[in-house]
């Protein structure tokens, strides 16, 4: 079987990914680059909701907690190695993804993404009253002494995440050309004509939340091994939640790759102000982005590239 250029792409990422933990020895080149592919998964993630059906999703951070929460439960009372956590958080989060779903995609527009916000609000509020994975006070979680074929186990968490982000990018660029995809896309169009010519418009919105949750818990769910110590604030955190929003709409919603570019853009600006000036400024940043591309090109970086290129060729 052939390859596509894709595929080609996919695997000469992470061979270079690898390559790249072999070669570098300044452990703040991981952690960096582990923030910005954690905010491409989760970007991702929001795009096959908000992006392919339409459905605007505040709740990201919720999702992401419940990655986070399922993963320090699972390590302090079994002591799971981390593949088998982020089957069962992508499990808990697909559920919650799907129960969510069913009970808030009947509600369009404003009233939808209200509903999201709440659902995230009431995770927090039994996070802060679960005693048991340190409630509002936090917990620290040990990082493994074992890293496998690592240097160390930043090194390992980096290259995971790598992994985790090029199989969203596949899942996205999947599901954007499935049955599924054109399905979601004439529910963002016209989701009553969308009805009208037969479209299961229910269970294709079910499908987007349950494979939105599952990623969103999937990102969350090695984040207390990458910090160590985690409590509602950091795991709540409202960029966290914003990020996840801001980087499809900066890169473009309407296209698979359109998160990717305004994840990798939006990544890099803040991890460079982060060390050159102050990650007080992170939250600055995403706000004045956003204000520029809604007002100037509310179709992202990728719809201004398309218009370009049809205004070229109709020349």
């Amino acid at each position: 079987m052939k390859l596509d250029k894709f595929w080609i792409a996919c695997i000469a990422i992470l061979i270079l990914g690898f390559v790249f933990t072999k070669n570098a020895d300044n452990e703040f080149y991981f952690f960096t680059t582990y923030v910005i592919l954690q905010g491409l998964v989760m970007a991702v993630a929001w795009n096959i909701l908000g992006g392919f059906t339409g459905y605007v999703n505040f709740g990201a951070a919720g999702f992401f907690a419940v990655g986070v929460y399922t993963s320090v439960a699972l390590n302090k009372a079994f002591g799971l190695p981390l593949p088998v956590i982020l089957a069962v958080a992508g499990i808990i989060g697909g559920l919650l993804g799907l129960g969510a779903g069913y009970l808030t995609l009947r509600l369009k527009g404003v009233y939808f993404a209200i509903a999201t916000l709440a659902t995230a609000l009431v995770i927090e509020t039994i996070v802060n009253n679960w005693k048991y994975v340190g409630g509002a006070a936090g917990t620290y979680v040990l990082q493994p002494k074992q890293s496998f074929i690592f240097d160390n186990y930043i090194e390992l968490l980096f290259m995971l995440m790598l992994v985790l982000s090029v199989a969203a990018v596949a899942i996205s660029r999947y599901l954007s050309s499935s049955r599924v995809g054109k399905g979601l896309a004439a529910i963002r169009d016209d989701e009553v004509a969308a009805e009208c010519m037969g479209v299961p418009t229910l269970r294709l919105k079910l499908i987007s939340t349950t494979a939105m949750g599952v990623l969103m818990s999937i990102a969350g769910a090695p984040f207390p091994f990458f910090v160590t110590f985690v409590d509602p604030v950091s795991a709540f955190a409202l960029l966290i939640a914003v990020n996840a929003i801001a980087m499809p709409m900066i890169g473009g919603t309407a296209y698979w790759y359109g998160p990717v570019i305004g994840a990798l853009i939006l990544g890099v600006v803040q991890e460079t102000a982060t060390v050159t000036i102050s990650s007080e400024l992170n939250l600055l940043i995403v706000g004045v982005l956003l204000v520029l591309f809604i007002t100037m090109a509310p179709q992202g970086i990728v719809g201004v590239y398309h218009d370009w290129r049809k205004k070229r060729d109709a020349k």
